[in-house]
């Protein structure tokens, strides 16, 4: 019984996640970019600052975690239905968004924050992060879509079982 609702909470979570990265792809970064780099980077360091708070490291950092256990379940599992869909998910969930997000993201985002937003040099480091920023969020975005079709299909896999 407590399988079906973790996969259930990983698709939410994962649904969360591609929501949430969707809407940098599709509108909040063209939006930036549309203002003065000045503005545009300080209201990206005040994203980057506020995103971090209980209701966003639960959604991101607890599927995480089920992701994890549903990693080790379906191995353990590999014969029953739903066992690869739970794998691909996970996968597509932890590399997608937890690597993709600290080893591209996090650091060009740390990068802007070390950047005056009224330096000469500020107008250049936002085009650059913008051009950087934005290729490994549709990554996100896509593996996030993707993970939460794989933990519908396990979850359907398990209901029919």
């Amino acid at each position: 019984m407590w399988l079906p609702i973790l996969t259930l909470l990983a698709a939410l979570g994962s649904g969360l996640m591609a929501g949430l990265f969707f809407a940098f792809s599709s509108f909040v970064m063209t939006a930036l970019a549309k203002l003065p780099a000045e503005q545009g980077i300080a209201a990206m360091n005040s994203i980057n600052v506020t995103i971090l708070n209980f209701s966003f490291s639960l959604a991101f950092f607890g599927t995480a975690a089920i992701c994890v256990v549903l990693g080790v379940v379906s191995v353990m599992r590999w014969g029953e239905s739903g066992s690869l869909a739970l794998l691909a998910g996970s996968v597509l969930f932890l590399v997608g968004t937890i690597i993709v997000t600290m080893v591209f993201n996090v650091p060009l985002n740390d990068t802007l924050a070390a950047i005056s937003p009224t330096s000469a040099e500020g107008a250049s480091a936002w085009t650059t992060y913008l051009n950087d920023w934005l290729p490994w969020n549709h990554v996100r975005t896509v593996a996030n879509f993707a993970a939460l079709a794989a933990f519908i299909f396990a979850f359907a896999q398990q209901s029919q079982a």
